[in-house]
């Protein structure tokens, strides 16, 4: 994963291994994603999901890097990469995606310069997420990709 992280030297937001974290986080600079995350992210920085992240979300950053499992949508202004113990479930839009062999995707992919494009590709962007986690604050999940 450190071959596409270079260029951005500081993670200033983190959820580690172990923690669980549900909400919406809207930030700039680098988040890096080790652990549970439900909810919403909003970047104009980079997005990275380790081996044991989990994130049922919906992600919107320039760079989106993913080596764990998201149930969800990305949309990259810049570029997604999908690295070899990726499980992609949901879609994802950006004017360039890597995909490296392994990764499991289950969704639908645009790849495009155009904006007038990645604006008219399928999203779950209008979804609620919930993920049940024993407690009991769980939301109605609607989304159009049917997770």
């Amino acid at each position: 994963m450190d071959d596409y992280a270079k260029g951005q030297t500081l993670i200033n937001s983190i959820i580690g291994d172990g923690t669980r974290f549900r909400g919406d986080l809207d930030l700039k600079g680098l988040l890096r994603i080790d652990g549970d995350f439900e909810g919403n992210i909003r970047t104009d920085g980079r997005v990275l999901v380790g081996k044991s992240g989990r994130a049922r979300c919906l992600i919107n950053a320039d760079t989106v890097v993913v080596g764990g499992i998201i149930k969800g949508d990305i949309k990259a202004s810049g570029k997604i990469v999908l690295l070899s113990t990726c499980v992609m479930i949901g879609n994802i839009r950006a004017p360039q995606i890597i995909v490296e062999e392994g990764v499991i995707l289950h969704g639908h992919c645009t790849i495009s310069e155009d904006s007038r494009i990645l604006a008219s590709a399928p999203s779950g962007e209008e979804a609620l997420f919930s993920v049940d986690w024993g407690g009991t604050d769980n939301r109605k999940m609607n989304s159009s990709s049917g997770l």
